[in-house]
């Protein structure tokens, strides 16, 4: 664009009585911060996936029809500034409830991917680093499980193992092996995850 480039124009817009819901579409996560500092409604990383794109485009119908529109996402934009370690600290004598995350920053070869926390299917310890389970694959992260556990929202996110937690949207159910063990099932997925007993009272009812 001659003379302004897109997070000049979203600065431009959000300053509007109407402002447009504005998604940001780039190769670059360096920009993250700066495009949600614009009210950004989205950060989509190219090459953007499909399933990927139709979640924004579902939570862009659902934002439009609300009787009033939503206001920026402190949230989402609280959860980036912790993952990029900017986050300021609360006061001593009255310590906020930090947000539940929203972005994660994780390896995959010699790249970087910003995964939003709605893409994760299930995270698993791995040694010195944690996997992080997606759609199309896996990458890492350094966060220790239990720093990542406090993290979470543990409305979305179940802990099954000392190891291993899961996105409660992706479980199918569970059954029990030969050996006893409690597995829980995955939509769409071959894998079965080891509940061990500790969280075994998750699955009582299911």
């Amino acid at each position: 664009m001659p003379g302004l480039n897109g997070l000049d124009l979203a600065a431009r817009l959000v300053d509007e009585k109407n402002a447009p819901r504005v998604v940001f579409t780039t190769a670059h996560e360096a920009y993250a911060l700066q495009a949600f500092e614009h009210a950004a409604f989205d950060y989509l990383l190219k090459p953007i996936r499909l399933e990927r794109l139709q979640r924004t485009v579902v939570r862009l119908k659902e934002t439009l029809s609300a009787p009033a529109p939503a206001a920026p996402s402190a949230d989402m934009l609280a959860g980036l500034l912790r993952q990029l370690g900017m986050a300021p600290a609360a006061p001593a004598a009255a310590p906020a409830q930090a947000a539940p995350l929203q972005w994660i920053r994780a390896a995959q070869g010699q790249e970087t991917r910003l995964i939003a926390i709605d893409e994760v299917i299930y995270f698993q310890s791995n040694d010195k680093y944690t996997s992080v389970f997606v759609a199309d694959g896996e990458h890492l992260i350094r966060t220790p499980m239990r720093q990542l556990r406090d993290q979470l929202d543990p409305q979305q996110f179940w802990q099954i193992h000392r190891g291993v937690i899961v996105a409660a949207r992706h479980v199918a159910g569970t059954r029990t092996d030969f050996r006893g063990r409690l597995l829980v099932k995955l939509k769409g997925r071959d894998e079965q995850l080891v509940v061990s007993r500790n969280y075994a009272d998750l699955f009582r009812q299911m």
